[in-house]
C-alpha cells in the first residue's frame, strides 16, 4: 500500500514513516505542499496523510487543489487544531477523516484501515485471466505473451514488470513503485534499471506503430490499452 505522508515537523514525521513502515506500507516524505503538486500529484496514492500546519501553502489549500484537480485519494488531515469548526471546515473541503496531535499510533492505524477498507475489498476481486490490446495477448495464468500469432520471449523479470504495467493500466506507476513491486526495492537508489527494462518491453511488445508503455516525464510509466 502506497501512502504519502506531508508533515514538515521532523520529529513527528520520522515516527510517522517508521511506524508505518513497520507495519508494511510503502511511504514516501514530502515537506512541503509545493512539492506535493510538483512531483507527487501523478502518482495513484493508496491513501496521503496531510498536516493542515505546513509553512507555505497550508494542508487545506492543498486538499482544495487536489480535489479540484479530481484527485479523489482518501486523505487524513492531522493538527494541533481541535475546535470542532477547524474539523468541519477540512472535511467540508474534501478530507476523509481529521485526527488531532497528538494521537496513538494504533488509533492512526484504525483509521487507516477504515479508510482503506473499501478499496481493499475491491483489490482482492479475481483478475481477468487474459488480457488483449490489439494484437497484443498477455495470459496471467500460462505466463505467456503473444504479439499477433507470434509468442514473445520475456525473461522472468520483463514478465514481472509487464505484469505490474497491466495490473496498473492507465494508472501512472512512479519508479519507486515498480522498483518495489519488480525487484523488491524500498527506495529510489537512482538506478536506472526500470529504464532499461522498460526498453527491453518496448522493444518487444510495440510493433507496427502500436505504443502501450507511456512515459510521465519525471514520474514513472503508464501502460495504457490503446
Amino acid at each position: 500500500m502506497q501512502v504519502l505522508v506531508v508533515e514538515d515537523d521532523n520529529r513527528i514525521s520520522n515516527f510517522l514513516v517508521k511506524g508505518l513502515e513497520e507495519c508494511g506500507y510503502l511511504v514516501t516524505l514530502c515537506k512541503n505542499a509545493e512539492d506535493v503538486l510538483r512531483h507527487y500529484v501523478a502518482i495513484n496514492w493508496d491513501l496521503i496523510i496531510l498536516d493542515i500546519m505546513l509553512e507555505g501553502v497550508d494542508g487545506i489549500q492543498l486538499l482544495q487543489t487536489l480535489r479540484y484537480k479530481k484527485i479523489y485519494t482518501p486523505i487524513l488531515m492531522l493538527s494541533a487544531l481541535n475546535n470542532v469548526q477547524d474539523k468541519v471546515s477540512a472535511l467540508d473541503y474534501g478530507a476523509d477523516d481529521y485526527l488531532t496531535k497528538p494521537f496513538h499510533f494504533d488509533e492512526l492505524l484504525s483509521r487507516i484501515k477504515a479508510l482503506t477498507r473499501r478499496k481493499q475489498y475491491q483489490q482482492q476481486d479475481i483478475p481477468k485471466a487474459e488480457h488483449h490490446f490489439g494484437d497484443l495477448r498477455i495470459n496471467l495464468q500460462q505466463y505467456t505473451v503473444f504479439l499477433a500469432d507470434d509468442k514473445i520471449e520475456l525473461s522472468p523479470r520483463e514478465y514481472k514488470l509487464l505484469n505490474y504495467l497491466v495490473e496498473n493500466i492507465d494508472k501512472t506507476v512512479a519508479r519507486v513503485q515498480i522498483l518495489n513491486a519488480v525487484w523488491g526495492i524500498t527506495f529510489d537508489n537512482h538506478t536506472n534499471v526500470v529504464d532499461v527494462y522498460i526498453s527491453y518491453l518496448r522493444n518487444k511488445i510495440e510493433k507496427n506503430g502500436k505504443k502501450y508503455i507511456h512515459t510521465v516525464k519525471g514520474v514513472g510509466y503508464m501502460f495504457k490499452a490503446s
